[in-house]
């Protein structure tokens, strides 16, 4: 399969070698024009990359502990299929049992799988992902002069997927990192490691894209690079022969290279790193909010202007943030002088701020801007959300300007007020129409209507008299802990 494909690509360099050569010989001799034909490009060559940069490119495997007559996570795959592998690739595949060895009290050490790695400094400290080596028992690192190595975890960070690990040994190679703000799209770059379990294998592509946006605690490089099970963890090289990224990640419906691969850029794996080397663990600050997307409807509606921001849909009781001031309906659009374009961009600035740290923030609350004052704490695990619910109360008449939107609202109590941590606002009693249209429903409690703040049901009717129906209305309002933006769209 593989001699085909080369075939295929040697064929196709011949046949643009002769369109060349006849397109030259079609163009007439005679006194050399003033804007002469650009001169075609040649396909960069890695050899030279490969040499300086391969031995510093290491092969990770990783082991784990079962009981004797137990099998590895995963299971084993039938034997045909091994064997096929075998004569295919010359090697088993990944999670396939080649030895087992005797570890203590009657358990056997076994094959967990492979990933790919790089030395940082020459007294052993490689640099790999965290979902290689998280959970393993034993890792072992193996050089490209075949020696190997027990390797001890130095730390991991599952939120960027970066681990350090430490390996006893001297004179090491290294490799040289490079500049990420420099790297272009469409800048040949190189990926070593060791795909399905074969070691030193090069691939090589372009930077499809930059700062690409997966949900993830980092933007990522995109890149086209071929990337396969075992690749994780090792280098994405510039023609510098700089690494400038982790290949970690790839986008496939099959399980194999679809041709869009991800890489965490080096600059953000270096910082992590240099945490895990010195404590152990990576340190992030955190004020407390939940957020969520700023839409552009709502951003008109509210005189944001464009969609930009990160919506504050809760404030965790007594965090930074609540102590500052910020509360749930709020926009973050500055976070220590830095634009928030989207909501990421406050979760990774607020994570790299060092805890303990007085930091300013900017917010655009009721159709106007403030400044707030915020100090960063320490990160802590993630608490799920208790959701709450009102008293039961009776029901009093839905007021006739909340009826027009197809609102009831009633007044919230004291100890409604007190349980929601708000200073007034109408509960929502019915919802029909356009309000049921807008995703409104019962026990909602409304806080502001167009950038108009109500505690009070006769501040309801006050702000609603002054809407134009002929436009959307945006409604803030609390689902229970959590803050939320909905339009109320008129019947046309």
């Amino acid at each position: 399969m593989f001699r085909l494909d080369w075939k295929s690509w040697r064929a196709r360099g011949v046949i643009a070698v002769l369109a060349l050569a006849g397109a030259a010989a079609l163009v007439p001799h005679g006194p050399a024009t003033a804007q002469s034909a650009p001169q075609p490009r040649s396909l960069p060559d890695f050899t030279e990359l490969v040499e300086q940069v391969g031995p510093a490119v290491v092969n990770i495997r990783t082991l784990e502990r079962v009981r004797s007559g137990g099998s590895a996570q995963g299971g084993q795959m039938d034997e045909e299929m091994q064997e096929f592998f075998r004569r295919f690739f010359g090697v088993p595949m990944p999670n396939i049992p080649r030895q087992q060895r005797p570890g203590p009290r009657g358990e056997e050490e076994v094959p967990r799988g492979v990933g790919s790695g790089f030395i940082l400094s020459q007294d052993g400290y490689v640099m790999t992902n965290a979902h290689v080596v998280d959970g393993a028992d034993e890792v072992l690192v193996t050089l490209t002069d075949k020696r190997e190595f027990k390797a001890r975890i130095v730390g991991t960070d599952r939120r960027t997927d970066v681990a350090l690990v430490k390996i006893e040994a001297t004179g090491l190679p290294v490799v040289r990192t490079g500049d990420v703000s420099r790297l272009k799209v469409g800048e040949w770059v190189m990926a070593i490691g060791s795909p399905f379990g074969l070691d030193n294998t090069v691939t090589a592509g372009i930077v499809s894209a930059k700062q690409r946006e997966t949900g993830d605690y980092l933007p990522f490089i995109q890149t086209d690079v071929a990337i396969n099970p075992g690749n994780s963890g090792g280098p994405l090289i510039n023609m510098r022969g700089e690494v400038v990224g982790i290949n970690s990640q790839i986008y496939s419906r099959s399980g194999g290279f679809m041709g869009i691969s991800f890489a965490i850029p080096i600059d953000e794996a270096t910082r992590v790193a240099d945490q895990l080397r010195t404590s152990g663990r990576v340190t992030r600050g955190r004020i407390g909010v939940q957020i969520g997307q700023v839409t552009k409807d709502v951003a008109e509606s509210i005189g944001l202007g464009k969609a930009q921001g990160a919506f504050v849909s809760g404030v965790e009781a007594g965090s930074p943030a609540d102590k500052a001031g910020v509360e749930a309906g709020d926009i973050i659009t500055r976070f220590n002088g830095q634009a928030i374009e989207r909501p990421t961009d406050l979760q990774r600035q607020v994570g790299n701020t060092k805890p303990g740290s007085k930091v300013n923030l900017t917010v655009y609350r009721r159709g106007g801007s403030r400044e707030l004052a915020v100090t960063v704490a320490e990160i802590e695990p993630e608490k799920a959300p208790t959701r709450r619910t009102g008293g039961a109360e009776e029901k009093p008449k839905a007021s006739p300007a909340a009826q027009s939107l197809g609102l009831g609202v009633s007044e919230l109590s004291d100890a409604q007020k007190k349980e929601l941590k708000v200073r007034g606002g109408v509960r929502v009693e019915s919802a029909v129409e356009a309000a049921q249209r807008a995703g409104i429903r019962e026990g909602d409690v409304i806080v502001a209507i167009g950038n108009a703040e109500v505690a009070s049901v006769k501040e309801f009717e006050a702000a609603v008299a002054k809407l134009d129906r002929t436009k959307p209305v945006p409604v803030l309002l609390r689902r229970g802990e959590l803050a939320t933006y909905l339009l109320i769209r008129p019947a046309r």
